[in-house]
């Protein structure tokens, strides 16, 4: 997917780079769709899954950022669904198809058992909104638009627009979702739409902070923590804290330092007792 096209292929819709880390690999996915500003169509849908699943293959990957790549005209995370390609769908089954798709990058980037960071460099619109939700982490350029206009363009949104109430609040989403606002990346902020906003010269920076924070995380414990956030959003609070109390006990499956949790509580507590040892020289 990152290797160079000859003039009789499509130029890649996705591009993967790595960055080998002392404790694993952080992969940056780039969604290129340049004269468009990057809206998905079906090519870059099967492109953006085949990209996900090769990476869930890598054992040492610790982390994803997923963006968009630099475009023609203005900057661009998502511009959102391909506009052109929607309009010449033959039919409802067609439609059906075609939405879908939106629904399979964002469920990939939720299975994925590593973290997800959004780097929003630009307009996060539709499909785009809703691939920026998926992410578990959410970090935008001041100059980044978020919204959901496909009403104006005379479809409703979809698929993953229902966790939309209970991301932002049911008034906040029928603000998007029925006039079809476009609102700024400040507001997307106050909203909870993304967890920071920063000057886009700042914008990788950033990014550097949170995968730093990330790798001194236990790999274990972070996947144990997607899949009880992914639960949580589907049971009960009773169900929630029996899965929660499940979860927390994988972290101590395993002999001695081999079990995750008690490997790093163990370095804690020494690193805790050089310090205090320290002090009193």
């Amino acid at each position: 997917m990152d290797s160079s096209p000859s003039d009789s292929e499509p130029a890649p819709s996705v591009f993967i780079s790595y960055s080998e880390r002392p404790n694993g690999a952080v992969a940056t996915v780039s969604i290129s769709n340049p004269t468009r500003l990057n809206s998905l169509n079906l090519r870059v849908y099967d492109a953006f899954v085949d990209a996900i699943s090769s990476l869930a293959k890598n054992p040492k990957l610790r982390c994803v950022v997923v963006t968009g790549s630099p475009c023609t005209k203005g900057e661009a995370f998502v511009g959102g669904a391909d506009i052109v390609e929607m309009s010449q769908l033959p039919n409802a089954e067609a439609g059906r198809e075609f939405i879908t798709g939106t629904h399979r990058v964002c469920q990939a980037m939720r299975d994925l058992s590593v973290p997800v960071i959004a780097r929003i460099n630009g307009h996060a619109l539709g499909a785009g909104l809703l691939v920026a939700g998926a992410a578990d982490l959410k970090i935008a350029s001041s100059k980044a638009t978020f919204g959901m206009p496909e009403v104006k363009r005379g479809v409703p949104s979809t698929v993953e627009s229902a966790l939309l109430p209970g991301q932002i609040g049911e008034g906040r989403a029928r603000r998007l979702l029925i006039l079809g606002d476009v609102i700024s990346a400040t507001t997307a902020e106050s909203w909870g739409l993304v967890d920071r906003v920063v000057e886009p010269t700042e914008l990788d920076q950033a990014v550097e902070e949170w995968v730093e924070q990330l790798l001194e995380a236990g790999p274990r414990a972070l996947a144990g923590q997607k899949r009880l956030m992914k639960v949580w959003e589907q049971v009960s609070i009773h169900q929630a804290i029996e899965a929660g109390i499940w979860e927390f006990g994988r972290a101590f499956e395993g002999e001695g330092m081999k079990s995750e949790g008690r490997r790093m509580m163990s370095a804690f507590l020494e690193r805790n007792k050089e310090k205090k040892v320290k002090s009193k020289l």
